[in-house]
Protein backbone atom coordinates (compact mmCIF):
# COMPACT_ATOMS: atom_id res chain seq x y z
CA UNK A 1 0.00 0.00 0.00
CA UNK A 2 0.86 3.54 -0.94
CA UNK A 3 1.87 6.33 1.49
CA UNK A 4 -0.48 8.09 3.76
CA UNK A 5 -2.28 11.46 2.28
CA UNK A 6 -0.73 14.38 3.54
CA UNK A 7 -1.54 18.18 3.38
CA UNK A 8 -4.14 20.49 4.10
CA UNK A 9 -7.09 18.74 2.62
CA UNK A 10 -6.41 15.38 3.48
CA UNK A 11 -8.58 14.32 6.74
CA UNK A 12 -11.71 13.09 4.38
CA UNK A 13 -8.90 10.51 2.78
CA UNK A 14 -7.04 9.62 6.16
CA UNK A 15 -10.12 8.97 7.96
CA UNK A 16 -11.79 6.73 5.00
CA UNK A 17 -8.89 4.73 5.02
CA UNK A 18 -8.94 4.54 8.70
CA UNK A 19 -12.67 3.25 9.05
CA UNK A 20 -11.64 0.42 6.05
CA UNK A 21 -8.28 -0.95 7.87
CA UNK A 22 -10.33 -1.16 10.94
CA UNK A 23 -12.99 -2.78 9.76
CA UNK A 24 -10.86 -5.88 8.60
CA UNK A 25 -9.46 -6.16 12.10
CA UNK A 26 -10.85 -9.41 13.21
CA UNK A 27 -11.69 -8.24 16.83
CA UNK A 28 -12.60 -4.70 15.89
CA UNK A 29 -15.48 -6.13 13.34
CA UNK A 30 -16.94 -8.65 16.21
CA UNK A 31 -16.98 -6.16 18.45
CA UNK A 32 -19.19 -3.50 16.33
CA UNK A 33 -21.41 -6.04 14.62
CA UNK A 34 -21.70 -7.67 18.43
CA UNK A 35 -21.38 -11.32 16.76
CA UNK A 36 -20.04 -12.79 20.13
CA UNK A 37 -23.11 -11.38 21.36
CA UNK A 38 -25.55 -12.40 19.26
CA UNK A 39 -24.19 -15.86 19.06
CA UNK A 40 -23.64 -16.47 22.63
CA UNK A 41 -26.08 -18.79 24.37
CA UNK A 42 -25.68 -17.36 27.86
CA UNK A 43 -26.37 -13.82 26.11
CA UNK A 44 -23.86 -12.04 27.89
CA UNK A 45 -23.87 -12.72 30.94
CA UNK A 46 -21.48 -14.83 33.09
CA UNK A 47 -23.16 -17.24 34.77
CA UNK A 48 -26.27 -19.18 33.84
CA UNK A 49 -28.71 -21.93 35.64
CA UNK A 50 -29.81 -24.76 33.51
CA UNK A 51 -31.50 -28.42 33.88
CA UNK A 52 -28.81 -31.87 33.17
CA UNK A 53 -30.61 -33.29 30.06
CA UNK A 54 -27.96 -36.22 30.04
CA UNK A 55 -24.22 -37.41 31.27
CA UNK A 56 -21.86 -37.84 28.64
CA UNK A 57 -18.11 -38.04 27.73
CA UNK A 58 -15.78 -35.96 25.08
CA UNK A 59 -12.75 -37.30 23.88
CA UNK A 60 -9.79 -35.29 24.51
CA UNK A 61 -7.52 -34.02 21.69
CA UNK A 62 -4.35 -35.47 20.44
CA UNK A 63 -2.16 -36.52 21.94
CA UNK A 64 -4.13 -37.63 25.21
CA UNK A 65 -7.21 -40.12 24.75
CA UNK A 66 -8.90 -39.66 27.92
CA UNK A 67 -12.62 -39.75 27.91
CA UNK A 68 -13.29 -36.04 29.52
CA UNK A 69 -17.19 -35.61 31.71
CA UNK A 70 -19.27 -33.40 30.59
CA UNK A 71 -23.04 -32.81 30.56
CA UNK A 72 -25.72 -31.54 28.76
CA UNK A 73 -27.27 -28.44 29.91
CA UNK A 74 -30.71 -27.06 28.48
CA UNK A 75 -30.47 -23.24 30.04
CA UNK A 76 -33.43 -22.22 31.58
CA UNK A 77 -33.65 -18.67 30.54
CA UNK A 78 -33.98 -19.44 26.60
CA UNK A 79 -34.07 -23.28 26.11
CA UNK A 80 -30.55 -23.34 24.17
CA UNK A 81 -28.63 -26.57 25.09
CA UNK A 82 -25.12 -26.26 25.29
CA UNK A 83 -22.15 -28.83 26.45
CA UNK A 84 -20.72 -27.75 30.26
CA UNK A 85 -17.61 -29.81 31.61
CA UNK A 86 -17.36 -31.28 35.20
CA UNK A 87 -14.42 -30.83 36.64
CA UNK A 88 -12.53 -32.46 39.61
CA UNK A 89 -12.03 -36.44 40.31
CA UNK A 90 -15.38 -38.52 40.60
CA UNK A 91 -17.96 -35.06 39.45
CA UNK A 92 -20.00 -36.65 37.16
CA UNK A 93 -21.03 -39.25 40.53
CA UNK A 94 -22.66 -35.68 41.96
CA UNK A 95 -24.67 -34.86 39.54
CA UNK A 96 -27.39 -36.86 37.94
CA UNK A 97 -30.04 -36.23 35.51
CA UNK A 98 -32.67 -33.38 35.79
CA UNK A 99 -30.47 -31.65 38.36
CA UNK A 100 -30.45 -28.34 38.31
CA UNK A 101 -26.57 -26.56 37.62
CA UNK A 102 -25.08 -23.22 37.45
CA UNK A 103 -22.49 -22.84 34.39
CA UNK A 104 -20.06 -20.33 33.50
CA UNK A 105 -17.49 -19.82 31.16
CA UNK A 106 -14.06 -21.96 30.94
CA UNK A 107 -12.17 -19.48 30.20
CA UNK A 108 -10.33 -20.72 26.91
CA UNK A 109 -7.68 -18.01 25.09
CA UNK A 110 -9.87 -16.02 22.40
CA UNK A 111 -13.35 -16.83 23.84
CA UNK A 112 -13.16 -20.53 22.23
CA UNK A 113 -13.03 -23.60 23.87
CA UNK A 114 -9.84 -24.83 26.30
CA UNK A 115 -7.45 -27.48 26.52
CA UNK A 116 -8.35 -30.28 24.99
CA UNK A 117 -11.97 -30.63 25.19
CA UNK A 118 -13.26 -29.83 22.12
CA UNK A 119 -16.02 -27.53 21.68
CA UNK A 120 -16.80 -27.60 25.42
CA UNK A 121 -16.58 -23.70 26.15
CA UNK A 122 -18.40 -24.46 29.54
CA UNK A 123 -17.96 -25.89 33.09
CA UNK A 124 -20.16 -26.39 36.14
CA UNK A 125 -20.20 -24.73 39.67
CA UNK A 126 -22.98 -25.56 41.14
CA UNK A 127 -25.90 -28.55 41.81
CA UNK A 128 -28.57 -27.80 43.17
CA UNK A 129 -27.64 -24.94 44.71
CA UNK A 130 -24.97 -26.10 46.05
CA UNK A 131 -21.00 -25.89 45.47
CA UNK A 132 -19.11 -28.69 43.27
CA UNK A 133 -16.40 -28.04 44.27
CA UNK A 134 -17.85 -28.03 48.35
CA UNK A 135 -18.87 -31.49 47.50
CA UNK A 136 -15.99 -33.22 46.17
CA UNK A 137 -14.21 -31.82 49.03
CA UNK A 138 -16.30 -33.64 51.22
CA UNK A 139 -17.43 -30.32 53.01
CA UNK A 140 -21.12 -30.75 52.01
CA UNK A 141 -23.56 -33.40 51.61
CA UNK A 142 -25.75 -33.19 48.03
CA UNK A 143 -29.02 -32.16 48.96
CA UNK A 144 -31.84 -34.68 48.72
CA UNK A 145 -34.35 -33.38 45.91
Amino acid sequence: MGKKSSGLNAGKKLEKRRSTSRKKDKWYAKKVLKLALKSDPLEGSSQASGIVLEKVQREAKQPNSAMRKCVRVQLVKNGKQVTAFLPGDGAQKMVDEHDEVVIECLGGSMGRSKGDIPGVRWQVIKVNDQSLNALLRGKIEKARK
